[in-house]
């Protein structure tokens, strides 16, 4: 688990949504969990779920694709999210906040949940695309 003291703020918010089911995150870097000298990068992530739908559905299954800026991929998944598997009745959300260690300063992280309703039906919903980046990273454009 991450602690979270210290905690430089992010300026940047990513958004996605997917069948009225809105997703929010927003990365910040952990640099007391960091160890640059070690290749060590640490970054936590706030996400909100929100349920603009007209039915409840219950977050089941979660998926994570991480990059590094070395391009090498890592794959996340399995049941819910922070041990649990939130139920979202119309206009309810949930936050959590959860945390990715990396090998380089710089990466990307996309995913979706697995969602259910009451009447079992799933469907997939987007986790946007966010970058995470240390605040000294002198970028580049391509």
């Amino acid at each position: 688990m991450y602690a979270y003291q210290s905690v430089k703020k992010s300026l940047f918010m990513y958004r996605a949504l997917t069948q009225d089911i809105e997703v929010t995150v927003e990365p910040f870097y952990l640099a007391e969990q960091s160890d640059p000298e070690d290749s060590r990068y640490v970054w936590g992530y706030k996400v909100v779920i929100v349920n603009q739908s007209n039915v409840a559905v219950r977050l089941i299954n979660r998926y994570w694709h991480i990059t590094d800026q070395n391009g090498q991929v890592d794959e996340v998944s399995g049941p819910g999210v922070i041990g649990e598997q939130p139920r979202l009745a119309p206009g309810e959300s949930f936050e959590y906040s959860s945390g990715c260690p990396l090998d380089t300063p710089s990466g990307i992280m996309f995913g979706r949940y697995e969602m259910e309703t009451d009447d079992a039906e799933t469907f997939d919903v987007a986790i946007p695309a966010f970058s995470l980046d240390t605040p000294d990273l002198r970028r580049v454009l391509n």
